[in-house]
């Protein structure tokens, strides 16, 4: 086998970043040998103090020195938000031993996978087992260490079983929790802590969920209490499958929780497990539902990514859409570029690749040489390293693609220098570049190492100590969709905003992997595209009728504004709640074949283009936006949307009147194919199910 070539895998030049935190501060040292991750479930916990709550599923869990308190969170929910309420209901802690020097007190991340983290407390003896979705909070106590748990709320009572086993605490807030210990332990209280003598073992909490049902949920907890996962991990070997699979220790079945999208797309011919339909914890996700067994798969709607519309345009429609090809054609002109910025940037490039495969959809070949011309000139200089005032470069601290102005501050490129947002920025880029890569071999082999780099940087999916970017940077392999905040603390956890963005940043990392001949890309990139886009549906889409956020935020929303992991918010980032035209906009830009798929709801487009259209009357409404209004109505009202979409005095950034006409003439009924979900959208499972 010949040798790779000595820049194998490409890097981009090395930054020098002044905004970075410092992650020795709470991972352990052999974890800092490797890129570490940016966007994840428990980012909070390695940022400034560490102390700021974390939603493992069903618990927030907070990190204090020395101590780990939980919650089993109520909900707070209005017209305008929903959250979840932390109260310190149980905090763990435990004396350092006396022999013990001088220490910080602070918790130690001594390992991560996708569903779970692993918190240590060398001074106190303690280490948490936190695996996302178990019902039980797991700990490990060392050398004979005297437990503290104390509560926020007054203990009413602690009785113990005849073998000092199974502990049942009752609080004054209607709460009940159970201790069980894998060896006998004798406990005390008085009004707020209950205390142990000196212990080694394992300890593991649950509250019981349900007061009416104690008894019922109790003798489940039970029966799964002697099982317990220490760490837990996602396996994407298989087209449109996620495997579960969780490291176990004690004996007997695992008993973990599933989310609703979870219960959607759980596949029991191809695991053993069983579901416990009426054991339910209470989650702003939705009830999550016991799940027994110690592997789990998952299979979403395959979905067929393409490079054209999914049901094609007519003939006679082709002459309005040549007509303005034309004219945004000849509007490109790389000279006139004035952003530098790296989001920016990226949609003006991606728009000018749509008006490529416009083109070929309508016969205009004539007009591709120009618009090609156009995407060397202005991709190349960021993938050379050519750029002026902007460009990637690669930090080694983390590990991952930063740029020039967002090394040197935070707020720069939306905050693209600590992690923010990358699967938005370099999404665009990839389109442009499979766009042009498609068209133009010979520049895209030229290209390809810059390509894949951009590439890896979110979607790299090893775990080797000699990768360059961590393990799929902003997908969420439990949540089943991305996030975009990366290395600011925030005391909701991480968010999302725009989930139609995630979607085209996998989608195009699809497209990529077509222009390249990738099949293992090609399959990746779909994958997380359709499980974006099921998670999409299932959490940001807000229908009438539903019962999922309660019923005064969904009389009033029909669209997420920022979905945070522990709130639900109906404003955005850059404009407040009643500039709904944006709350619509900015979860369906960019428009593409695949936004068919996001909106394969007619009903529901409907119902979002109602909620939205009177928003349409306030004053200074930009036409970019009224222009993705229009192209939504057009699923089910395409001449009204025609008319409107003509009368439009200008687009989005990253749109165009080519790209909403096109969009709008492939609104055609195909015979014979009813496109009504995400799994219709695969031809091959019409012919061979």
């Amino acid at each position: 086998m010949a040798s790779p070539p000595p820049n194998f895998p490409f890097l981009f030049p090395a930054a020098q970043s002044s905004v970075l935190p410092e992650p020795s501060l709470f991972f352990s040292p052999p974890l800092l040998s490797t890129p570490l991750p940016t966007n994840s479930f428990f980012q909070n916990f390695t940022l400034k103090n560490g102390d700021v709550p974390e939603y493992i599923h069903p618990y927030l869990v907070k990190p204090s020195l020395s101590s780990l308190s939980l919650s089993y969170p109520s909900r707070f929910s209005n017209s305008a938000f929903l959250y979840q309420v932390f109260n310190a209901d149980l905090t763990i802690s435990a004396a350092a031993p006396p022999d013990h020097g001088p220490s910080s007190g602070r918790h130690v991340i001594s390992s991560f996978g996708d569903l779970s983290v692993t918190l240590d407390f060398p001074d106190s003896n303690l280490r948490f087992f936190l695996v996302r979705g178990s019902p039980f909070l797991t700990c490990s106590v060392s050398r004979g260490t005297p437990i503290t748990i104390s509560t926020i709320h007054a203990i009413l009572s602690l009785s113990s079983n005849s073998s000092l086993t199974r502990h049942t605490v009752k609080l004054n807030n209607n709460q009940t929790w159970i201790v069980y210990t894998s060896s006998p332990v004798n406990l005390a209280h008085d009004l707020s802590a209950i205390t142990s003598a000196a212990y080694s073992g394992i300890i593991r909490i649950a509250v019981v969920p349900d007061g009416s049902r104690g008894p019922e949920y109790e003798s489940v907890l039970d029966r799964f209490s002697s099982s317990y996962p220490v760490s837990g991990d996602a396996s994407l070997s298989k087209p449109f499958c996620v495997e579960y699979k969780w490291q176990k220790r004690g004996w007997g079945d695992l008993l973990m929780l599933a989310h609703p999208l979870h219960l959607r797309l759980l596949s029991p011919d191809d695991c053993e497990i069983s579901v416990l339909e009426s054991f339910r914890y209470s989650s702003i996700d939705g009830d999550l539902v016991g799940v027994v067994g110690d592997s789990w798969v998952l299979k979403p709607d395959p979905v067929s990514v393409t490079w054209h519309s999914i049901r094609g345009i007519k003939e006679e429609s082709y002459g309005e859409i040549v007509s303005a090809l034309y004219r945004d054609v000849e509007g490109l002109n790389s000279a006139e570029i004035t952003t530098n910025s790296s989001y920016f940037y990226g949609k003006l490039i991606a728009r000018a690749a749509r008006l490529i495969l416009i083109a070929e959809e309508v016969c205009l070949l004539e007009v591709i040489p120009r618009i090609r011309q156009f995407l060397k000139e202005t991709i190349e200089p960021w993938l050379d390293g050519t750029f002026n005032g902007n460009g990637f470069l690669y930090e080694r601290k983390w590990g991952g693609i930063v740029t020039k102005q967002g090394s040197a501050d935070s707020g720069a490129d939306f905050g693209f220098g600590v992690y923010n947002d990358h699967h938005y920025h370099l999404g665009y880029f990839l389109y442009a570049i499979a766009v042009l890569a498609k068209i133009d071999p010979a520049w895209g082999r030229r290209y390809r190492p810059q390509a894949y780099s951009l590439m890896a940087d979110f979607m790299n999916l090893g775990r080797r100590s000699n990768s360059s970017y961590p393990r799929l940077r902003c997908f969420d392999l439990y949540k089943l969709h991305s996030w975009a905040g990366g290395l600011t603390e925030f005391a909701d956890g991480r968010n999302q905003e725009s989930t139609s963005e995630a979607v085209n940043a996998y989608y195009s990392a699809a497209l990529m992997g077509l222009a390249y001949g990738d099949s293992h890309l090609v399959t990746l990139g779909s994958t997380l595209t359709s499980m974006e886009i099921q998670a999409a549906q299932t959490w940001w889409h807000v229908r009438g009728g539903d019962s999922l956020y309660g019923e005064d935020f969904t009389r009033e929303n029909r669209v997420v504004g920022v979905l945070w992991a522990n709130k639900r918010d109906s404003g955005l980032w850059f404009a407040p709640p009643e500039w709904r035209e944006c709350r619509l906009g900015i979860q369906l830009l960019p428009l593409l074949p695949i936004t068919e798929v996001l909106f394969s709801d007619v009903e529901f487009a409907r119902e979002l283009v109602n909620w939205t259209y009177p928003a349409l009357a306030r004053e200074g409404v930009g036409e970019g936006w009224k222009g993705f209004v229009y192209a939504l109505q057009a699923e089910y009202d395409r001449e009204g949307a025609l008319d409107r979409v003509r009368n439009l005095q200008g687009h989005d950034n990253g749109n165009s009147l080519s790209n909403l006409l096109w969009w709008i003439h492939s609104r055609v009924d195909e015979e014979g194919v009813g496109f009504k979900g995400g799994g219709k959208f695969c031809w091959f499972g019409h012919y061979c199910h």
